[in-house]
């Protein structure tokens, strides 16, 4: 529960700190003394946007901080899921600066407006008019079904299978329409593939083609220039090596006499030698070329069908085709085999969608069980509060899976004998909006782990008897929870255990909102404000005090 709230700097409010009681909590003062403005700088606590509009004092930064009281509300979990520190006492705080940048702190760790909601919307529960709009809504009253079942663990099992499912099925869906394509270009792909696979490619033989057309294009004077050269080595009249030959001998008759002499000689023996071979190898080279047409054309015909390839292709080697043979065998084999790739994306997505028809069946199951007694507890509290006819009916549709379950809500009112019952925002006016909604959160009280709880005018468009029993059943929830009531009925106000009255402060040059609490007499004279005006007759102040009496002597009992 909250047990310390301090709000520096915003709207109309320089400083404020309330401390309030553990059970209920009243909050009275004057319109626009600043009760709606405490309530929006708590809201920033849950995880509201602000901006910089919200300064009281524009060069100073806005602080929000609360202190709870967590301990045995086993909210653990969500600490750990966050990795945060949990400790009995949990300190959350809220900053704007200057410049309208926002932080937000758990335990003093940052975190983001996401995960502060999650944590803050365990610790506290605002009911305002806005509650009243949102009670229309199917969404809303689905999760008002949900809390009185307590099927958060079945609700999460379902929301994994739903997950599951969502994503098998979007896999198949995928893979169909990749199918669907994949068909469509499959005969121009499988053509092209056989194209190239039939003209057997291979990686390097274009370098080797061009070269061979090359020589056999040029074959007459490479064989003439190869003749030369051996003529120049080796002919019969002339040549370097009859030369050489003469050179080895001369140096063979002297090589004796020296070793340098020797080492020219042995030289030249072997520059002789490798002329030889030299020789020899130009000889085998002019044989081995010839003057082939048909080998001509037959490469011409193959480098043909390579260039015409890597044209239509758009690649500039043999590499780039083979690549491209390879990307369209790939496509054709997945083709080919798309029918099992279906057949078992399908079997994945049918299995999952039935594990999850399962787990909703187990949620709509919880759900289904609770809708009378649901509308039996609501009726009994109508009621008491004043509407013997009213009826409320809970309808249940089951209709396609959504992250909620199959189920789809509709909470349908009637406040008067002989009307049909119809649909909340066609019916409920607004002070019978606000006995429905104390009525709902009255039974989810007991439901729930929530700390604190906080009514915000809820008693709109009551009085009399009706607010006595509003009041008593507020008292009744504080027994265990903390409650907040913003009220301006003196029959509620009365029924606090403790009771802050805001109001505006102008003693200085700009106006603030502050708050007190009252002492007992502050409480006779503020209650009978609420019941006479602002001067109240003393039977005014009699019937204050008398309310006191009874709320003190209701806690004793």
């Amino acid at each position: 529960m909250l047990s310390h709230l301090l709000i520096k700097n915003y709207a109309l409010i320089d400083q404020l700190e309330l401390v309030p009681d553990d059970e209920l909590n009243i909050i009275t003062g004057e319109t626009g003394a600043g009760k709606s403005i405490m309530l929006g700088a708590i809201g920033l606590l849950l995880g509201n946007r602000a901006d910089t509009k919200v300064l009281y004092n524009p060069d100073q930064k806005c602080v929000i901080e609360g202190t709870f009281g967590v301990a045995g509300y086993q909210i653990e979990r969500i600490f750990d899921e966050e990795e945060l520190d949990f400790s009995p006492s949990c300190i959350v705080r809220r900053e704007i600066s200057t410049s309208g940048k926002s932080r937000a702190f758990v335990n003093d760790t940052p975190v983001n407006l996401e995960t502060l909601r999650r944590v803050t919307s365990q610790l506290m529960d605002i009911h305002s008019q806005h509650d009243s709009v949102l009670l229309g809504s199917n969404e809303y009253q689905l999760e008002i079904v949900d809390t009185y079942a307590q099927d958060d663990a079945l609700l999460r099992h379902y929301r994994t299978d739903y997950q599951a499912y969502r994503a098998k099925r979007t896999t198949y869906d995928q893979l169909q329409a990749e199918a669907s394509a994949m068909r469509k270009e499959f005969d121009y792909n499988n053509f092209l593939y056989e194209e190239l696979a039939k003209a057997q490619l291979q990686a390097d033989e274009q370098e080797l083609l061009e070269q061979e057309l090359n020589i056999l294009e040029n074959a007459g004077e490479i064989k003439e220039r190869l003749q030369l050269a051996y003529e120049y080595l080796d002919n019969a009249e002339q040549s370097v090596i009859s030369f050489l030959k003469g050179a080895v001998s001369n140096l063979g008759y002297i090589s004796k006499l020296s070793s340098q002499y020797d080492q020219l000689q042995q030289r030249a023996q072997s520059t002789l030698i490798e002329l030889r071979d030299l020789a020899d190898e130009i000889s085998t080279e002019q044989d081995r070329v010839d003057t082939d047409d048909t080998r001509a054309d037959t490469i011409r015909d193959r480098l043909n069908l390579i260039y015409q390839l890597q044209t239509k292709h758009q690649v500039k080697d043999v590499a780039g085709l083979l690549a491209l043979q390879n990307e369209l065998e790939q496509k054709v084999s997945k083709v080919l085999n798309l029918d099992d790739e279906l057949a078992e994306a399908k079997a994945q997505a049918d299995a999952a969608r039935e594990q999850m028809q399962v787990s909703a069946q187990a949620l709509s199951a919880a759900r289904l069980a609770v809708l009378a007694p649901i509308e039996t507890e609501i009726g009994g509290l109508l009621r008491d509060l004043g509407m013997p006819n009213a009826s409320l009916k809970i309808q249940a549709e089951t209709g396609k899976a959504t992250p909620t379950g199959l189920d789809t809500i509709t909470f349908l009112f009637s406040a008067n004998k002989g009307i049909k019952p119809q649909q909340l925002k066609n019916v409920a006016s607004g002070g019978e909006f606000s006995r429905l909604m104390l009525a709902i959160k009255y039974i989810l009280a007991s439901k729930r782990s929530l700390p604190t709880i906080i009514f915000d005018e809820i008693d709109t468009g009551v009085s009399g008897e009706i607010a006595i029993k509003m009041g008593q059943m507020m008292r009744d929830m504080a027994h265990s929870h903390q409650i907040i009531a913003i009220t301006h009925l003196h029959q509620i106000a009365g029924q606090g255990t403790a009771h802050y009255f805001v109001y505006k402060d102008h003693s200085a040059d700009r106006t603030v909102s502050r708050i007190r609490k009252l002492t007992f007499d502050e409480r006779v004279n503020e209650i009978a404000q609420m019941i006479g005006g602002s001067n109240p007759s003393p039977s005014a102040v009699k019937n204050a005090r008398e309310i006191l009496k009874q709320r003190a002597t209701a806690i004793a009992k």
